[in-house]
């Protein structure tokens, strides 16, 4: 039975806009591809220090020289000095090199990849059989190398970044590169890795290639070198910034997860810490040993005006290491000075004049910051001396049994409806004497 037209037309629109989905999700001209969430570096490296890898060819070991100058003044990051070689992900040799990266045990914490230069070849997938370059077999084989990759990077506990080549000057040799960005783009989306995507940067306003540009501080510069493949040194520091620039904005983020909100901002706790000497024999906030010194009860106490001084408190964390080792990590928590006040209210004493009990405090928050103390202090005798609350006094019937007292009619606390009108409430309003007839009214 042949089917309807308009089901065929439903079928065919659909699929349509399934293709273009895809297509757009695959060419989203993004600098960086990366999932939503939190910090994407460890915000806790091993020795708090952040270890560097630059893995790949050619691509990389220049660009790796552009990073070592970029990030030569920021501390927080170690590079390693020589790339990582990798031919290429369709050569023979990645088998042997997938092997040697799985039983690596170094610590790494950020990765940097640029590879394909030597990828624009056929896959050999027997001592005689070949993949023929750009077919779908190909295309398949390729991005299960990618992932692979990928994963065995992430294994390491290591935050990807995977740059993509750049436009090249020859069509034979750009149309493959192009069809190798489009896999890494879609496996490092899969896998949550960023991909760094260079092609607007080196190329000219209508998206061709462009031997020249300008540089990082605006100069127009030779970016290529004259075969219009690999970069000249120009290009390889402009390539870097934009490495640089994604990994300083991670590094950023996961310094702002490190921050405690109980302990407050860094100026205040370098105004406090310093208030509190380390025990003998332990560690302060800097990692010196300190030496046994004697601490004043002004340090920890009330002052003479009996207010509380800011003061530190220190908690010990067990946390795992990316290499699986337990380590203990100890943190700083500033506490605020105390009002004389409020230390008052709280640490209440009896002296010798008047005799006083402590009763209940209560705490409510009343936002911004604040929150207001309240005392209630049950029935004393004549002598200052606490006795026992009476069942009929409201003291006990609110702390003792937990009832809630009855409201007055009229009262804010009064709910009942209808409202009750305060004076009729009372009690019979007295009625007013009749009036006698006026004279000539007719009864």
């Amino acid at each position: 039975m042949p089917l309807p037209a308009n089901w065929l037309m439903v079928t065919s629109m659909r699929a349509l806009l399934a293709l273009f989905a895809l297509m757009a999700v695959l060419a989203a001209p993004a600098a960086a591809q990366s999932p939503s969430g939190g910090s994407y570096i460890t915000p806790f490296p091993e020795g708090d220090v952040y270890k560097m890898q630059v893995f790949g060819d050619a691509f990389a070991e220049g660009m790796l020289a552009g990073l070592i100058e970029a990030l030569a003044d920021d501390t927080r990051v170690q590079i390693q000095r020589k790339h990582r070689p990798l031919i290429g992900l369709a050569r023979p040799e990645f088998e042997d090199d997938m092997r040697l990266e799985e039983i690596t045990r170094e610590p790494l914490h950020i990765a940097v990849v640029m590879v394909g230069l030597n990828d624009r070849y056929h896959i050999r997938s027997g001592p005689r059989d070949r993949i023929l370059l750009g077919s779908p077999e190909w295309r398949e084989e390729y991005g299960v190398r990618v992932d692979r990759f990928i994963k065995v990077l992430k294994k390491r506990n290591a935050a990807v970044y995977w740059v993509g080549q750049p436009i090249m000057r020859r069509p034979e040799i750009n149309e493959p590169v192009q069809v190798m960005n489009d896999i890494v783009r879609e496996k490092a989306y899969l896998n949550g890795v960023k991909y760094i995507d260079i092609i607007p940067h080196f190329a000219d306003d209508a998206g061709n290639y462009a031997p020249f540009g300008p540089d990082i501080t605006g100069k127009p510069r030779q970016m290529r070198d004259y075969e219009g493949v690999l970069f000249s040194w120009s290009g390889y520091r402009k390539l870097a910034h934009f490495v640089e620039r994604e990994i300083r904005r991670d590094l950023t983020q996961a310094r702002s997860e490190r921050s405690i909100p109980l302990a407050g901002a860094e100026p205040e706790q370098k105004r406090i810490v310093p208030t509190r000497p380390a025990p003998a024999g332990e560690q302060d906030w800097k990692g010196t040993v300190t030496s046994a010194r004697p601490t004043s009860r002004s340090a920890t106490g009330p002052d003479s005006r009996g207010e509380q001084k800011a003061d530190n408190g220190r908690i010990a964390l067990k946390i795992v290491t990316a290499s699986g080792r337990d380590e203990t990590v100890t943190l700083e928590l500033p506490r605020p000075a105390i009002p004389a006040a409020v230390v008052q209210l709280i640490t209440r004493k009896d002296t010798g004049e008047k005799p006083s009990n402590m009763g209940d405090v209560l705490a409510d928050d009343v936002g911004g910051g604040l929150v207001v103390l309240s005392s209630v202090t049950p029935v004393t005798s004549a002598a200052g001396v606490p006795r026992r609350a009476s069942p009929d006094q409201p003291f006990y019937q609110v702390w003792i049994k937990g009832e809630r007292l009855t409201p007055r009619p009229g009262r804010a606390d009064d709910f009942s409806w209808p409202r009750a009108d305060p004076e009729v409430a009372v009690g019979p309003m007295p009625r007013r004497p009749a009036r006698p007839p006026r004279q000539g009214a007719v009864n």
